[in-house]
C-alpha cells in the first residue's frame, strides 16, 4: 500500500479544508493510507517513512508561510523514502498560484530526489479568514483522485 503524508500550515481553517478534502479524494480511489498533520505538530521522523508527501500553505505577502518553508527545508536533510511530493495553495485575489510556485521551486532547491507527481493546486477563498469560494472544493477531492491514481500505477 502506498503512503501518502499531507502537511500543512493553516490560519483560519481554510487550507486545512483543502488537505481534508484532498484526502477524501485519495480515499475515494482507495489502496492508498493517508495521514495529515498541522505543520506546527508534524513528526519529521514520521514523514521520512512515506512514499510521497503533499504541502499546504495559505499564500502570504506572494509566497509559503515561513512555517512551510522551514518544512521544506528540513525535508532536504532527511533520508526520504519519499519519491514524490506535490503541492496546494489558498489565495485570494490575484495570487493564482504564487505560493504553489514558490514551493515547487524551493523543493527542486533544497531536496534530491523529490519529483513532483502532479502540478500544484491552487485554491481561492473569498478573502483572507474564507470562506472557500463555491465551487473550489471539487477541485480538491479530484486532485486528490488524481494523485492516488497516479501513486498506485
Amino acid at each position: 500500500m502506498v503512503k501518502v503524508f499531507v502537511v500543512y500550515d493553516t490560519k483560519y481553517g481554510n487550507t486545512k479544508l483543502v488537505a481534508e478534502k484532498i484526502v477524501e479524494g485519495m480515499r475515494e480511489v482507495g489502496g492508498i493510507e493517508t495521514a495529515i498533520s498541522d505543520v506546527e505538530e508534524v513528526d519529521l521522523e514520521t514523514v521520512a517513512d512515506y512514499d510521497a508527501i503533499l504541502i499546504g500553505s495559505p499564500n502570504h505577502w506572494g509566497g509559503p508561510v515561513r512555517g512551510i518553508k522551514k518544512l521544506i527545508d528540513k525535508l532536504g536533510k532527511l533520508d526520504l523514502k519519499a519519491k514524490w511530493v506535490a503541492v496546494f495553495d489558498t489565495y485570494i485575489k490575484g495570487d493564482f498560484e504564487k505560493a504553489v510556485k514558490k514551493m515547487e521551486k524551493r523543493i527542486n532547491e533544497k531536496t534530491s530526489g523529490l519529483k513532483l507527481i502532479v502540478p500544484g493546486l491552487s485554491v481561492k477563498v473569498e478573502d483572507m479568514k474564507g470562506p472557500i469560494v463555491e465551487g473550489e472544493l471539487p477541485k480538491c477531492k479530484e486532485f486528490g483522485k488524481k494523485i492516488a491514481s497516479k501513486l498506485k500505477t
